[in-house]
């Protein structure tokens, strides 16, 4: 057994014990003829005393110990002398006295320092993010993560939602930013796509009498990076059948009192505040509003239009997406020319000025969604192209329902007062989709390229510097 403890447990109720704990070196103070270190995991920190007496052996390995060598340390629990204690860390009172002392890995220099607060910029700590994230002030934003991760599945499942997983692979359905595009060897000439959203799967679902569906999901978004937004992100997707919006947005917030209270110890209204799209431009010139002072700020933002027009196409689309409800009343609007005074069933929720969720009652009546795509100009056969699996469905006994959708990453940010969304995902790009960690993206072999039946032209810039990459 490599270790009794961790880092982070040792108190004056293990006193006189003998232990064995594994870690990092996080410091090392030399006072002659005694040694301290702080031996650091995940879990916390806990000092080591060598002394000369009577384990020199040991103490000579320990005078060569370097910050970061990851080492296994047996020896005796003692009460830290008065006046050494430290009681702001759990471990505080207590230090281990070292009997045997073992290097399992030898740290060479380090392109920064890993203590809290050191300075190093955002790139090298993206590229060495593995050192970055051995600095606890950034390893708490991951544990803080797991737990609220955790308490959404507990609440989503405590009250009968299943969590399934819906496909990567998919059909393009280009709606809004970009697909990433897979090709698909084994039918050459054609792609998968990387989903933005399991929006039609999710729907599905209900189709298939599901009831209550959520998944902590990817979702993939080729479009320009800004601080909060990645290329590749996380969010909770969630549906329910039967409901309107008045029950999905109570469970909502339902679930975010019972996570912030339980994960952080705050308190959330009770209920949400929520503002109409149309008050909110008037009041704010925004349908994202900061709506003042405060810690976590959450407000509805409600009755958006089902459709804005679109200048340079010259035709109306979707404020959110083609799959959400006009509000029953608006229906007959839907027969005459100003579409823009129709109403949708949609419901966004804003914290701090971001949009963190957006969702809406959908359409489920086969007819009421071919009209609305042909009032957006989407042909029966580009319809059918595109979205013929979910028309079909509909077919055979649709369920009213809806549903939501809320971006983790941002939410995360905000409460754990992040500058940008990449300070909360493990390994995150930069604002031009690069990952300097793994160096990608990367140029591929030649023979991977002809399996797929894709040639590569060199761009203008390439040919003048004579390039070879294809």
């Amino acid at each position: 057994m490599y270790r009794t403890h961790t880092c982070g447990e040792l108190t004056g109720d293990q006193l006189e014990q003998e232990v064995t704990l594994c870690g990092w070196v996080a410091s090392r103070r030399d006072h002659g003829k005694l040694i301290f270190i702080d031996i650091r995991d995940r879990y916390g920190i806990t000092q080591v005393l060598f002394l000369p007496k009577p384990h020199q052996e040991v103490y000579a390995k320990a005078k060569k110990l370097r910050n970061e060598d990851v080492i296994r340390v047996r020896g005796q629990v003692n009460e830290r002398p008065k006046g050494t204690q430290n009681p702001k860390i759990v471990t505080g009172l207590v230090e281990v006295h070292a009997r045997e002392l073992d290097i399992l890995s030898h740290c060479e220099d380090l392109p920064f320092p890993v203590e809290e607060n050191a300075g190093a910029g955002e790139e090298i700590r993206l590229a060495y993010r593995y050192l970055d994230l051995r600095r606890p002030e950034v390893a708490q934003k991951f544990q803080m993560r797991h737990r609220a991760n955790h308490a959404l599945r507990q609440f989503l499942s405590a009250r009968g939602f299943l969590e399934l997983e819906t496909p990567y692979l998919s059909k393009s359905t280009p709606e809004g930013a970009r697909d990433f595009l897979v090709p698909a060897r084994l039918n050459p000439g054609k792609f998968y796509a990387l989903p933005q959203s399991p929006q039609l799967f999710k729907q599905l679902l209900m189709v298939a009498g599901m009831d209550k569906y959520y998944q902590i999901v990817r979702c993939f978004r080729d479009e320009d990076l800004r601080k909060d937004r990645q290329p590749e992100f996380t969010q909770l997707d969630l549906e329910m059948s039967f409901v309107d919006e008045a029950g999905v947005m109570g469970l909502i917030e339902e679930m975010f009192r019972t996570v912030f209270r339980d994960v952080l110890g705050k308190e959330l209204p009770d209920p949400f505040p929520r503002i109409s799209y149309q008050e909110a431009m008037e009041k704010y010139g925004t349908d994202k509003p900061d709506i003042g002072e405060g810690e976590f700020r959450f407000l509805w933002v409600v009755d958006f239009p089902l459709f804005e027009y679109d200048e340079d196409a010259g035709r109306w689309q979707s404020s959110h997406h083609p799959f959400t409800a006009p509000r029953e009343s608006d229906v007959p609007l839907l027969d005459q020319d100003d579409l823009g005074r129709v109403k949708s069933r949609a419901y966004d929720l804003v914290c701090n000025g971001w949009e963190l969720g957006s969702g809406s009652v959908r359409i489920h009546s086969r007819e009421l969604q071919k009209k609305i795509f042909r009032l957006l100009r989407i042909s029966e056969q580009d319809a059918e192209e595109r979205f013929g699996f979910l028309l079909e469905g509909f077919r055979y006994g649709a369920p009213p329902h809806a549903g939501i959708a809320f971006g983790l990453d941002r939410l995360y940010a905000i409460i754990s007062r992040s500058e940008s969304i990449r300070d909360v995902i493990v390994f995150p790009k930069t604002q031009k989709g690069i990952c300097l960690l793994s160096e990608g993206p990367s140029s591929v072999d030649e023979r991977q390229l002809d399996e797929l039946g894709i040639r590569i032209e060199r761009g203008k810039e390439e040919k003048e510097r004579g390039g070879r990459d294809r």
